[in-house]
C-alpha cells in the first residue's frame, strides 16, 4: 500500500501543461483553439481555467474531438497541472490518470469526472459543471 507525502517521493511529477482560458456564458464553456495553440494538434493537452467555474484538463483525440476532465485529482483535491507522456500527474502526490481520465496509478483509486464536449467553427464547448 502507498503512503501519501508532501509529494511524489522519486516520480516525474510531469511537465507544466500548457494554459488556455475558457469563458463561461449561460453553463457553457467555450474555448477557442486557435492555430498554433496547445489543442491545435492532433494529442495535444492543456489546462482550460475559467474565471467562475475551475480549471479543466483537455486533450485533442482527433480532428474533431476532445476528452475534458475535470483537473481536481480524486486523491485529495489537488489541482492536475502537468502531464508527463500521454498521462495526467497530480503534483501532490503523483497520481496519474490517463487522458480518458481512468486511474493508470494512485494513490487515487477513482477516476476523474469527464464532460461532454462538442469541437465546431474552432470552438471546444463543454457544459460547467453543476454547483
Amino acid at each position: 500500500m502507498q503512503a501519501c507525502s508532501s509529494g511524489p517521493s522519486g516520480s516525474d511529477s510531469g511537465n507544466a501543461l500548457p494554459v488556455v482560458n475558457g469563458t463561461v456564458t449561460g453553463g457553457l464553456i467555450s474555448v477557442p483553439i486557435a492555430p498554433g495553440s496547445a489543442l491545435d494538434t492532433v494529442g495535444g493537452m492543456a489546462l482550460i481555467q475559467t474565471s467562475s467555474t475551475g480549471s479543466f484538463l483537455a486533450t485533442r483525440n482527433d480532428a474533431n474531438t476532445f476528452s475534458v476532465l475535470t483537473a481536481t485529482c480524486t486523491h485529495e483535491g489537488c489541482t492536475i497541472t502537468g502531464a508527463s507522456g500521454s498521462t495526467f500527474v497530480c503534483p501532490c502526490h503523483g497520481s496519474r490518470f490517463s487522458t480518458s481520465g481512468g486511474v493508470v496509478n494512485g494513490p487515487a483509486s477513482r477516476a476523474l469526472r469527464t464532460f461532454n464536449s462538442q469541437f465546431a467553427n474552432g470552438v471546444l464547448m463543454f457544459t460547467e459543471p453543476p454547483a
